[in-house]
């Protein structure tokens, strides 16, 4: 992450903070680096420092970002008095340890001590960089978690996903096709973290057996498809080749704010619109609004899966047997569940179902978006059920404010996508 310093703003002044009131140092976390900010960050360090945070400080910072800390044992430790220390628990020392044996602990040996605080924050806007920084952590809490990448973007970030479960029914969900409907990804990354949770506790997870879902499903998630956009949208790209060819691209396009009206790929491609899925009608589509090059939307590419995120997200899926798929997307407060005239067995039923339980209206895609899009070609090529839910109401990018009631709405259309298959 860049330095920061007195008098900067922005996303990552709301990671430093977040990560101050996470040791224990309270600030507001509203994204200004202020003196309020500014005498909570000496109190961390220590020391009568200048205000500003390099690659040192960060360093100090990241474990309050990733939930965990590494601790090399000493002579007489106990994980007792290590919890004690850090603010963990036993059992959480244990569970992110599973090889280390309390009777018996050696000197030298490196052990991760989590947190006790959620992973997950409410609190901040997210980027590619925090959802790794999550990912990382919950993998470290809950080592039966599997992750790793399904492909790169543009500029060759890892897209990054996460399993939980060992069954033989597997499912998929995303979000963060478009950039600045980042506010899914916590969506997904907290439905993760309350499941492991729950398997780990041995707890049920919103009433289900979250043992018995562990050994019947396997979930995958890809909580960001669109990390390059992501950042743009947030102010934390950090190249300047690219960010110059954004607001170029932009610029032909001055009815769309920028860069919070951004949904493209860093590239100016739409990566919901790259599925071979009627994309030729897409294409006519969006040429006919005016979209008939790189856009900051609604760009359909020059063929089917040219974009390498959309290329990623396809062989993800035709590599794995998926019973059923969400897109998350914002927003709108409804459900899409049909491509065309397909109808997959159980696919109405389950909408249904999603609609009860979250209070979002059930609908046939719109006509101008109805095509080329992930979930069309999954129906398509699969017929078996796929979702889009739109999350939120108001403009995009949604603030993190609607977050608690969008996590309310969707909590247990996550856990159908499960038990209704």
């Amino acid at each position: 992450m860049r330095n920061v310093y007195l008098g900067d703003s922005g996303v990552l002044v709301q990671y430093m903070q977040l990560a101050l009131n996470r040791a224990g140092i309270q600030v507001a976390i509203d994204g200004r680096f202020g003196r309020q900010t500014c005498a909570g960050l000496r109190t961390f360090l220590g020391e009568d420092v200048g205000c500003y945070v390099d690659k040192t400080v960060w360093n100090r910072l990241k474990p309050y970002l990733k939930g965990y800390m590494t601790y090399t044992i000493n002579r007489g430790d106990t994980l007792w008095r290590i919890a004690q220390e850090y603010g963990s628990r036993v059992e959480s020392i244990q569970t992110a340890n599973p090889s280390i044996d309390a009777q018996n602990l050696k000197i030298g040996t490196k052990i991760y001590v989590p947190f006790s605080f959620p992973i997950v924050s409410e609190e901040v806007d997210y980027s590619s960089i925090l959802n790794a920084y999550i990912i990382e952590g919950l993998a470290v809490r809950y080592p039966f978690l599997i992750t790793g990448s399904i492909g790169q973007s543009v500029m060759g970030r890892d897209i990054p996903y996460v399993q939980i479960g060992s069954g033989e029914k597997q499912i998929f969900y995303n979000a963060s096709f478009h950039a600045n409907e980042w506010i899914t990804t916590p969506v997904l990354l907290k439905f993760i973290e309350e499941y492991a949770k729950a398997y780990a506790a041995n707890q049920s997870l919103y009433g289900e057996n979250s043992r018995q879902l562990f050994e019947e499903y396997s979930l995958f998630l890809v909580p960001m498809v669109n990390p390059d956009g992501v950042d743009l949208v947030n102010g934390v790209l950090g190249n300047t080749y690219y960010e110059n060819n954004a607001r170029r691209i932009a610029a032909s396009y001055p009815d769309i704010p920028y860069p919070s009206g951004w949904k493209a790929n860093i590239e100016g491609v739409d990566l919901n619109l790259q599925f071979p899925a009627g994309w030729e009608q897409a294409r006519r589509i969006k040429e006919e609004q005016g979209f008939i090059g790189p856009a900051p939307r609604d760009y359909v590419g020059v063929a089917p899966l040219t974009a390498p995120e959309s290329i990623s997200v396809y062989d993800f899926t035709i590599r794995h047997d998926f019973r059923l798929i969400l897109a998350y997307h914002s927003q709108g407060e409804v459900i899409y569940w049909k491509y065309l005239d397909y109808e997959p067995e159980d696919s109405r039923r389950i909408a249904e179902y999603f609609g009860m339980v979250s209070g979002y209206t059930v609908e046939e895609t719109p006509y101008a978006s109805g095509y080329a899009g992930y979930k069309d070609w999954f129906i398509q090529d699969y017929n078996r059920p796929g979702y889009t839910i739109e999350v939120g109401t108001g403009v995009n990018p949604l603030p993190m404010s609607q977050f608690p009631q969008i996590y309310e709405a969707n909590r247990y259309i996550l856990l159908g996508g499960m038990t209704q298959i």
